[in-house]
């Protein structure tokens, strides 16, 4: 089991910047892949951004080319940095763990809220 926290989220204008930080309570060597989710008011949770354990990396069309996603296994952090953000991108981001595709964790969400 892992536990997943993450912070960084907040108020900011758009076409501002923010980098969102997942720290697990376990090495996340193992953790095959670790992903940022996101949920919009009314709207179902969308994946936003993954990267597995040998870092290859899959970002939603919406989010291609404005965001990064890292994965730090030394200190088992994996975080998404976010630019040029958007009214749209306006959500609760969630980190999540898969080990397997039947075992994954999700932490407690953060907000990040884009309006002028």
């Amino acid at each position: 089991q892992v536990q997943l926290v993450e912070s960084g989220g907040g108020l900011v204008q758009p076409g501002g910047s923010l980098r969102l930080s997942c720290a697990a309570s376990r090495s996340i060597v193992s953790i095959y892949i670790m992903s940022w989710y996101r949920q919009a008011p009314g709207k179902q949770r969308e994946l936003v951004a993954a990267i597995s354990s040998g870092g290859r990396t899959n970002y939603a069309d919406s989010v291609k080319g404005r965001f990064t996603i890292s994965r730090d296994n030394a200190a088992n952090t994996v975080s998404l940095q976010m630019n040029s953000l958007k009214p749209e991108d306006t959500a609760v981001y969630y980190c999540n763990a898969e080990y397997t595709s039947a075992l994954k964790y999700w932490g407690q969400g953060t907000q990040v809220t884009v309006s002028s």
